[in-house]
């Protein structure tokens, strides 16, 4: 699969329903647990979700390893992908293994809030946040309602008003 447009959110869940998300699929790009799962002949052990209108080609196993085969650029092409995901995936790892869930949550906070009209908002659920950290709903909120009695930021339903960037900023460039 190559995703031509759009984004698509990769995510595992456990069996207890908690979710982890893994990578993002945007243009341009292949999912390596696609190309994987054709190459080892196994069941896609992941969910991928629309976040964003997807255009995407489809190719078949047989072509997959026909081009394979026959295709230095195309072979140079998936394995770059490979390599690139299983670093991320790597990093990601490390992080949810030793990483401090306020300074997850902080870079999070940095990276996803946009400007409008001279606030920064993140529009999303404690869930949505949960999900993209690995953790549970409980833990996002209570480290969220800890920054709110901070001042650093207001909450509300679907919302996240951050109220002194500077001091998110600096929670989330704190060493582990």
């Amino acid at each position: 699969m190559l995703v031509l447009s759009g984004v698509i959110r990769v995510q595992k869940m456990n069996p207890q329903g908690h979710e982890i998300l893994l990578y993002r699929v945007e243009e341009g790009q292949s999912c390596i647990l696609t190309t994987a799962c054709m190459i080892g002949h196994k069941a896609y052990p992941a969910e991928g979700i629309v976040e964003h209108d997807v255009d995407l080609i489809l190719i078949s196993p047989e072509n997959f390893n026909d081009t394979m085969a026959k295709s230095e650029v195309f072979r140079e092409f998936v394995m770059a992908n490979i390599s690139l995901r299983i670093c991320d995936l790597m990093l990601l790892l490390e992080d949810v293994a030793f990483g401090r869930m306020d300074i997850r949550l902080a870079k999070l906070l940095v990276r996803n809030t946009s400007e409008s009209h001279g606030k920064y908002i993140l529009t999303c659920t404690h869930q949505n946040i949960a999900t993209e950290l690995g953790t549970a709903r409980e833990v996002i909120s209570r480290l969220l309602k800890s920054l709110e009695k901070q001042k650093l930021l207001h909450l509300d339903r679907n919302k996240i008003t951050i109220l002194d960037l500077k001091g998110i900023k600096s929670i989330a460039n704190a060493t582990q």
